[in-house]
């Protein structure tokens, strides 16, 4: 797990908020704290489809949301004349993407046994951060993928011309 500290804010929430550079990965939940706060569960609901939409639904076999999906939707909570106090996106790698993070880690590990590829967007007190994590169907000693992630993402922020700094 590692803690990147975002050093061009402006930037970066244009980058998260306003383009597609974070879209290859699903919304588990967010929270947005302005006026009110607003919390969003990422899970798709089953019941709000018949099943032919269901069916029919790409993202259904995810069981989140993609971001690009919702990421208007938070953007138009966040925007207005004053900032939010702070907010929490939880944001898990889509499936497909998990088995390229994992050719530079450790062999024995198959992308069935890795539940999820975590990043934790968090803004509070003018200051925004993205955290890394990892999520395993079992118990799993071998740190080699959590090592992976993070140079993935490390790669990932350069990569978007993200400015940051790990702390």
């Amino acid at each position: 797990m590692t803690s990147f500290h975002i050093t061009e804010l402006k930037k970066f929430m244009g980058k998260l908020l306003g383009t597609s550079c974070f879209d290859s990965f699903l919304l588990v939940e967010a929270t947005i704290c302005t006026a009110v706060e607003y919390k969003i569960d990422g899970r798709i609901n089953k019941d709000f489809y018949d099943k032919e939409e269901w069916e029919a639904l790409p993202e259904a076999s995810y069981g989140y949301v993609p971001w690009g999906s919702l990421r208007q939707t938070c953007f138009d909570l966040i925007k207005g004349r004053r900032t939010p106090t702070h907010f929490k996106f939880v944001l898990h790698l889509m499936p497909e993407y998990v088995s390229g993070v994992l050719k530079g880690a450790d062999a024995s590990l198959s992308a069935e046994q890795v539940k999820a590829l975590v990043l934790t967007v968090k803004y509070d007190n003018g200051a925004a951060s993205i955290v890394t994590g990892t999520a395993f169907t079992s118990f799993v000693m071998d740190k080699t993928l959590d090592m992976q992630w993070d140079k993935t993402m490390r790669q990932f922020l350069a990569k978007k011309e993200i400015a940051c700094t790990e702390g």
